[in-house]
C-alpha cells in the first residue's frame, strides 16, 4: 500500500488537506471518502485496510474547518463550501485515475454532502456508498426552530448550538476513547451557521432526492441515535433502479468502527464487486 498526502486549494483559497491510499498494482476502481461532522478522513483506517488490498484506490479530504484543513473549526459560509470543494477534488482524483470507476463513499454529514452533490453532479460516477447519511430534517425540529436557527446563523454564526454525543459513535469503548483523544476531532457544539446550512441542505434533499438515479448502497445501524431512520428515508426517496438498503441490528452510528465491522465491510466489498 502506498500512502500520499498534501494540500489543494478549496473555496476562497482555503488550503484543503487530502490523502490517498493506493494498491501496489493497477487499481480496479476508486473510492472517494467524504467524512462526517467534526472528524477527518484519517479515521477510516478500517475501510482503508479492508479495501486497498482488494485493489481499490482510496482518496479522502478533510472538509473546510475540519481535521488538517484550514478554516475556523466547523464554520462555513454556505453548505456549498463542502460540495464545491468536493467537486474540485473529484476532478483531481479523476485526472489521477483516468478511466477508473469512481464511487463516492460518504458517512453521516459526508452522506449529506454526497447526496446534495449528486443532485447536481451524478453523471460520470459509478455509484455511491452512503453510511448513516443525514438526509432529512429531524421530526422534532419545528419550522419556527429552523427560522430562528437561520437568524442566529447570521447574527452569531460561531455560537455553538448542537452537541454531539461521543458515546453514540460506537459500542466499542476503545473507538470512543480514541475519538475523544483525537486532537483533529472537533468536540465542541456545532456552530449556528453550520447547523443552519445543514438544515438547508437536508430540506433540499427531502425535496429533490428523487433526482438521484445512479446505483446506491445505503446502510445504517438500527441503534444509531445520531441519525435515526435517515438511511431508510433516503432509500425510499431516491429513484435509483439499482439501490440496496442494509440495516445492521443493534449497531451504532459508525458501523465501520463497530465490533461487527467485518460484516459491514464484506457487504460493501460484495456491492462494489458487482458494480465495478
Amino acid at each position: 500500500m502506498r500512502h500520499e498526502e498534501g494540500f489543494f486549494q478549496g473555496v476562497r483559497g482555503i488550503r484543503i488537506y487530502r490523502q490517498s491510499w493506493l494498491p501496489d498494482g493497477e487499481p480496479r476502481a476508486v473510492l472517494l471518502i467524504v467524512h462526517g461532522l467534526g472528524e477527518h478522513c484519517g479515521r477510516y483506517s478500517n475501510v482503508v485496510n479492508h479495501m486497498v488490498p482488494l485493489g481499490y484506490a482510496l482518496y479522502g479530504l478533510d472538509h473546510v474547518g475540519h481535521g488538517k484543513s484550514e478554516g475556523a473549526r466547523e464554520l462555513v459560509e454556505r453548505f456549498e463550501d463542502f460540495t464545491d470543494t468536493l467537486h474540485a477534488y473529484r476532478d483531481m482524483v479523476a485526472q489521477a485515475q483516468p478511466g477508473k470507476p469512481l464511487i463516492l463513499y460518504g458517512h453521516s454529514l459526508g452522506g449529506l454532502i454526497n447526496t446534495t452533490y449528486l443532485l447536481d453532479h451524478q453523471a460520470g460516477l459509478a455509484g455511491a456508498v452512503l453510511s448513516a447519511p443525514l438526509s432529512r430534517v429531524p421530526e422534532n425540529v419545528s419550522a419556527m426552530t429552523i427560522i430562528m436557527g437561520r437568524v442566529l446563523s447570521r447574527l452569531a454564526p460561531k455560537v455553538g448550538v448542537v452537541p454531539l454525543d461521543a458515546a453514540a459513535v460506537s459500542r466499542d469503548p476503545a473507538v470512543v476513547q480514541a475519538y475523544m483523544d483525537d486532537p483533529l476531532v472537533f468536540h465542541d457544539k456545532t456552530p449556528a451557521r453550520l447547523a443552519a446550512e445543514m438544515m438547508r441542505a437536508m430540506q433540499r434533499v427531502m425535496a429533490e432526492a428523487a433526482k438521484i438515479t445512479l446505483p446506491v448502497l445505503i446502510f445504517q445501524g438500527s441503534a444509531d441515535r445520531l441519525d435515526p431512520g435517515d438511511a431508510a428515508f433516503l432509500y425510499n426517496t431516491v429513484s435509483s433502479a439499482d439501490k440496496t438498503l442494509k440495516i445492521y441490528e443493534g449497531l451504532y452510528h459508525e458501523t465501520h468502527n463497530e465490533p461487527e465491522c467485518a460484516t459491514v465491510l464484506h457487504d460493501i466489498e460484495a456491492w462494489l464487486a458487482s458494480h465495478v
